[in-house]
């Protein structure tokens, strides 16, 4: 049995957040057609507009929500939110290319709902996946590198046996962990800070799951983890 876990750890620091996890399986992730999401991408980037209230880029509320929460542990210096750097392409005007079908789908729902969305293929899961404080001695590989960084000492890291799966809450990835089309179990992930906005972060999550049946098969089931419901079997064995 594998199970997913946020630790005390972190909820000292966050008491308030919500994660929303997706545990989709047996789905088929293959590249069929490979302009299929670049629409469903452009139209999700016309709806980042509403998020841009504000002259100053980092003020708009949906970066100034997360530039706050990196403050609260000890981050690489200029690591962002998955979010941000998603908001900030676009803001930029640089399109959003495509990857896969599960990360094309997950970016358009963060893009659409200004919320960070991340995934990992749960068969390269060694133990149980935690959301904690790391070390600092966890093995993490991240794409386009061949040398290992850990993530710092007290840093917010999500973890398994192996090692870090994704540094600095949500900002990036261990290439180990990623999705991939041969990907057929797959842990997908909403992170929510902002209170106010439990409505938007619960209509993610359904669309997300629904897109992903939809689009790629299999069977979809959400969980929303908080700190009085602290884990979750990911697979059962």
């Amino acid at each position: 049995m594998k199970k997913f876990v946020i630790e005390n750890e972190f909820w000292e620091l966050f008491p308030t957040a919500k994660i929303g996890i997706i545990v989709a399986n047996d789905i088929d992730n293959t590249i069929k057609d490979e302009a299929k999401y670049a629409p469903m991408l452009a139209a999700a980037e016309k709806e980042t507009d509403k998020f841009f209230t504000e002259g100053d880029f980092s003020k708009n509320p949906v970066i100034k929500v997360w530039r706050e929460a990196f403050t609260k542990f000890k981050t690489k210096k200029g690591a962002r939110s998955s979010i941000e750097a998603l908001l900030k392409r676009v803001y930029n005007e640089n399109h959003i290319g495509t990857i896969n079908p599960l990360v094309d789908i997950y970016n358009s729902i963060s893009l659409k709902y200004g919320m960070p969305c991340g995934g990992e293929d749960i068969e390269t899961f060694v133990g149980d996946v935690r959301l904690t404080k790391a070390i600092g001695d966890e093995d993490f590989i991240t794409l386009g590198s061949e040398e290992s960084a850990p993530p710092y000492e007290g840093e917010i890291v999500y973890k398994d046996d192996k090692g870090a799966i994704c540094r600095c809450w949500n900002w990036r990835e261990s290439v180990r962990t990623m999705l991939t089309e041969n990907t057929k179990h797959a842990f997908l992930c909403i992170e929510l800070v902002d209170e106010t906005r439990t409505e938007d972060f619960e209509a993610a999550l359904n669309e997300l799951s629904g897109l992903v049946t939809e689009n790629l098969g299999g069977t979809a089931k959400i969980s929303i983890l908080d700190i009085d419901h602290k884990e979750l079997v990911i697979v059962k064995e």
